[in-house]
């Protein structure tokens, strides 16, 4: 026979409550069962845990350093009991959301902030990333959600629609141009222009309509942020046209939003794993999504 859990049960029962009456007391059974699994866990060892001292358990150096391991032990099991008992209660899930950069600032932190207000508990990891490494993990199964602007869902996804909006003029502060409603391309003529990356997808449409247009515009800034480009233009370094997420969660005294008079689609999807086990938390998550793409629907429906 080997030794069985039941001994060490017994054992760190008798450390514990510094005696067999006591270890007897915390496992609900009877002092001579207790007696007899400790005689027995010190047969199967080969040396004596404790000193019997008239009628007491003193408790030898071995049984010391024995029972530092065993109540390590314990303490991982504690550990595991109390993971399995929270992945019971969906408060206290984890998901694990990757956003490209504009969609973690602008979009998540009011549908996160819904989430917490109805689970308090909950516990989220955001991780921005660009395409099409954002894809890539999607694909990989590696997050619970993933925040893309990409229209087709990648192998191993499906794809949810969230929002879709045009993209919008930011200006400074005092500009000329502001007593307009919605701008056209004829308006940005010679104007200081803070563009995206020449490799953006969203500047080759907006360089195509403005070619197509005849126009020519002051590009000597350009960034890969649209977050950036905001600060740029709040500065009167120039006008713009970017996202309207990004523009909405960046407009102030300094910064204001006007439409553009040609359509530049800009849509969000929600990217869900086909082979990742689903998180009960995960659709209200999106149900924030959705809301707080609605009101930034509404919002721009109200600009004036």
């Amino acid at each position: 026979m080997s030794i069985s859990h039941r001994h060490i049960e017994v054992f760190r029962a008798v450390m514990t409550a510094g005696g067999v009456t006591g270890a007897a007391a915390l496992l609900h059974t009877s002092q001579p069962t207790i007696s007899r699994e400790l005689a027995r866990l010190e047969q199967l060892l080969g040396y004596a845990l404790f000193d019997r001292e008239r009628s007491r358990l003193k408790a030898t150096a071995r049984a010391l350093a024995l029972f530092d391991e065993v109540q390590r032990s314990f303490q991982g099991l504690e550990r595991v009991r109390e993971r399995a008992d929270s992945l019971g209660r969906a408060e206290h899930e984890q998901l694990s959301v990757l956003a490209l950069p504009a969609l973690a600032h602008a979009l998540l932190p009011a549908a996160v902030a819904a989430l917490r207000t109805r689970h308090p508990a909950s516990r989220l990891s955001i991780t921005p990333q660009e395409s099409p490494l954002l894809e890539d993990w999607m694909s990989a199964q590696r997050f619970d959600l993933g925040l893309t602007e990409g229209q087709q869902a990648v192998p191993g996804t499906r794809l949810e629609p969230l929002l879709s909006l045009d993209e919008v003029c930011v200006l400074p502060a005092g500009h000329r141009l502001l007593e307009r409603l919605t701008l056209m391309p004829a308006d940005f003529a010679g104007e200081p222009f803070v563009s995206l990356a020449v490799d953006d997808p969203y500047r080759m449409q907006l360089d195509q309509i403005f070619a197509a247009a005849g126009v020519q515009r002051d590009l000597s800034l350009e960034t890969h942020s649209a977050v950036a480009v905001c600060a740029m233009v709040e500065r009167g370094l120039g006008l713009a046209i970017i996202n309207p997420l990004t523009a909405m969660a960046c407009a102030n005294e300094r910064l204001h939003i006007r439409r553009f008079s040609v359509s530049v689609p800009f849509r969000v999807g929600a990217l869900l794993p086909a082979y990742r086990p689903g998180q009960a938390l995960l659709g209200d998550l999106l149900d924030g999504l959705r809301g707080e793409a609605a009101r930034i629907a509404e919002s721009l429906q109200r600009l004036a």
